[in-house]
């Protein structure tokens, strides 16, 4: 009984760890966009000048601020109604809208061919792949 007490303790652990960690990650990369908006514009708009990207850099640049607001948003409360509740819920949708978020990500830098910017962010979403895999465990008994 104490070794499936202290198994699921560990995966919650475990799972609020990775949650908590992607959401300071999410939070404050939007943050820094909300707060210099036309900086980041200006940096994407470069970075994407001679791509077929070039002229979306606008609505690209909206659409990944808010998905790493949300996504943060919901991994930090999914960590806390995880420990308050039991409940993964949230979590699991905050793991699975930050798994495309970085997708979306990937793919941009691998157009823009920055390959070791892409390369840093399948760091990233390999902890949100696993954070998603110890929410599977949480069903294992």
């Amino acid at each position: 009984m104490n070794e499936i007490i202290a198994y699921e303790t560990l995966i919650n652990l475990i799972q609020c760890l990775i949650g908590i960690f992607i959401s300071i990650a999410l939070i404050q990369s939007a943050i820094d966009k909300l707060n210099d908006r036309k900086g980041n514009l200006d940096w994407l708009s470069d970075h994407f000048s001679d791509t077929i990207l070039n002229y979306f850099v606008p609505l690209l640049l909206l659409i990944i601020t808010i998905t790493e607001l949300l996504s943060g948003f919901l991994l930090f409360i999914g960590v806390l109604f995880n420990i308050l509740y039991s409940n993964i819920d949230l979590l699991v949708i905050g793991f699975l809208l930050s798994a495309i978020n970085f997708i979306f990500l990937f793919f941009g830098q691998r157009v823009a061919k920055d390959y070791a910017g892409a390369a840093v962010i399948v760091n990233y979403f390999i902890l949100n792949i696993l954070g998603l895999i110890s929410i599977l465990f949480s069903f294992i008994k």
